[in-house]
């Protein structure tokens, strides 16, 4: 409950009396630029990880090439209203459903085609007398798409039929919906996009050097961390014949077979592709989002335990950045493990924990007589984040931003689940309107980059749960975030930040409060005082 009280023996608290549990018992004894996280928090935060380095001694001389997955182009397919109308009945619920060649997709009310049918009958009245009319009619139906079964139904039932189906001509998962129900679409408008997942592509940036190790048909092996302990083969089958004159790269495409649904569009691959001997691939480089970069310095979180995650703080030298890629002088070496997405969440835990972090790089005092921080060393450490100088129109922008956040954290101190979605969804569209382009010093307009993806995440998370437990869990992040853009940029308003120790499994949480009274978002009424202020905000 009270983790700044720390004695050298076992013994009870002197303010609740609850049982001291000893300071190393969660495995601390780590270095001041290290910093341990839960399991949990790096789910919630989709921190990812790669292997960087270009040669492997693992694997002998092997080339490393990182790159992502994206749908198999060639497997992509529009589906399209074969004549304009009124869509009545769409069967495509949401993005990601599966749907199979033949399925009835959708059933659209067709003005024309009800001229066509009236055409048809009067057609096959007369088809002895003007059979070659009666031929033409029939095929301007089979245009549309009309089989001849259909148009067999219409000509012996004598009705003419107001609403048409429109099948699935392929198989695959619909990975965007065009229109919706009630749409007024014309010939040949797409209402929704099809993606046959059963092959997909990984795509490499290669630089120059690396061009002539590579060619079509040669076999590479790829991972991911999605299946860290599984390799995959596959082949490449295209490489781009032109050179990407602003990265200096050539792109790289490998076919995979997907039946399995193991690989996932957006995922993080790694490919090792043998090269020749004598070949210098001694550069290293990695993706932009893993570098941390506050003007001065330049950072990256290395994995150092591969079994539990635990990161370090490095800073590094920086090369040429091409496309996505940045070129890595000094720092860091080959087969080393680094945060390539949710790089600023570590780093926000760090600040937070009191330990070395972008802005603030020396951390504080470690106590070295219990082998861990203190809640007040936390709060000593958020007093001195820097301020940065911004114009008053972005603190109001960024106010409007906290003003929905606080929405939030009333609706989960009242166990209200419902609230929660509304205000982070409007936290998401103010935070849309915060203009970056007011930011004029690289620092500023830098952190701000790096905040924004976070703070979409953790509100977009919310948004989507009604799970009051789940809307906790993000709101943890979300009030990390929140806290280092309100200590950095100021909102022209004195909030306070308040903690509670006991919240993520003991490990505690902060959160943001426009008062002095504790009311505990974490618990709400089960333990609404529980915490207190750690710090104030001018």
């Amino acid at each position: 409950m009270h983790p700044q009280i720390m004695q050298p023996e076992p013994g009870d608290c002197p303010i609740c009396g609850m049982n001291l549990i000893p300071a190393d018992s969660g495995g601390e004894g780590l270095a001041a630029n290290e910093i341990k996280m839960t399991k949990n928090a790096m789910a919630l935060a989709d921190i990812q990880t790669l292997v960087v380095g270009n040669t492997s001694e693992k694997d002998g001389n092997t080339m490393s090439l990182s790159g992502k997955i994206v749908p198999n182009e060639k497997a992509n397919a529009v589906q399209a209203s074969y004549f304009e109308g009124r869509i009545e009945k769409l069967n495509v619920n949401f993005t990601g459903e599966e749907v199979r060649k033949g399925q009835l997709l959708a059933t659209i009310y067709a003005p024309t085609l009800v001229a066509a049918q009236q055409e048809l009958l009067t057609a096959a009245s007369m088809k002895e007398s003007q059979p070659e009319l009666y031929k033409a009619v029939r095929n301007k139906l089979k245009l549309w798409k009309l089989s001849e079964n259909q148009i067999e139904q219409i000509e012996t039932s004598g009705k003419v039929r107001e609403n048409f189906p429109i099948y699935a001509t392929v198989s695959g998962t619909v990975s965007e919906k065009l229109a919706v129900e009630g749409d007024f679409v014309k010939q040949g408008q797409p209402i929704v996009k099809v993606s046959n997942l059963g092959t997909v592509w990984a795509l490499f940036d290669a630089y120059e050097n690396q061009v002539s190790q590579l060619k079509e048909g040669q076999k590479i092996t790829l991972t991911t961390n999605a299946y860290p302990n599984r390799e995959f083969e596959a082949t490449i089958a295209f490489i781009d014949p032109s050179l990407n004159t602003q990265s200096r790269t050539v792109s790289v495409r490998a076919t995979l077979d997907n039946k399995e649904g193991i690989f996932k569009p957006g995922m993080f691959v790694t490919s090792q592709v043998a090269i020749s001997e004598g070949v210098d691939n001694s550069q290293i480089s990695i993706l932009a989002s893993a570098v941390l970069w506050t003007g001065n310095r330049s950072l990256v979180y290395v994995k150092t335990n591969p079994n539990q995650p635990i990161f370090e703080m490095r800073e590094v030298d920086l090369g040429a950045k091409n496309g996505e890629m940045i070129a890595i002088v000094n720092g860091l070496s080959a087969g080393e493990e680094v945060v390539v997405n949710g790089t600023f969440t570590v780093d926000a835990a760090a600040q937070l924990q009191g330990k070395k972090s972008m802005m603030n790089p020396e951390g504080e005092i470690e106590n070295h007589d219990h082998g861990a921080h203190s809640e007040m060393d936390v709060t000593n450490h958020l007093s001195k984040i820097e301020r940065l100088k911004v114009p008053a129109t972005f603190q109001n922008q960024l106010k409007a931003v906290f003003d929905n956040y606080i929405t939030i954290k009333n609706a989960l101190v009242n166990d209200n689940s419902k609230k929660p979605i509304k205000g982070a969804k409007n936290l998401l569209e103010n935070l849309q309107k915060v203009n970056m382009k007011l930011l004029k010093n690289e620092p500023a307009h830098t952190h701000w980059m790096r905040l924004v993806p976070e703070l979409q995440e953790s509100a977009l998370l919310i948004s989507k749960s009604s799970d009051i437990e789940v809307q906790r869990e993000h709101f943890v992040h979300l009030s990390a975030h929140l806290i280092n853009a309100v200590k950095t940029f100021g909102i022209n308003q004195k909030v306070y930040v308040e903690y509670c120790p006991m919240v993520n499994n003991d490990v505690g949480a902060f959160w943001l409060s426009t008062e002095e009274e504790i009311l505990n978002p974490y618990y709400g009424a089960s333990m609404l005082n529980c915490g207190e202020v750690s710090d104030e905000i001018d």
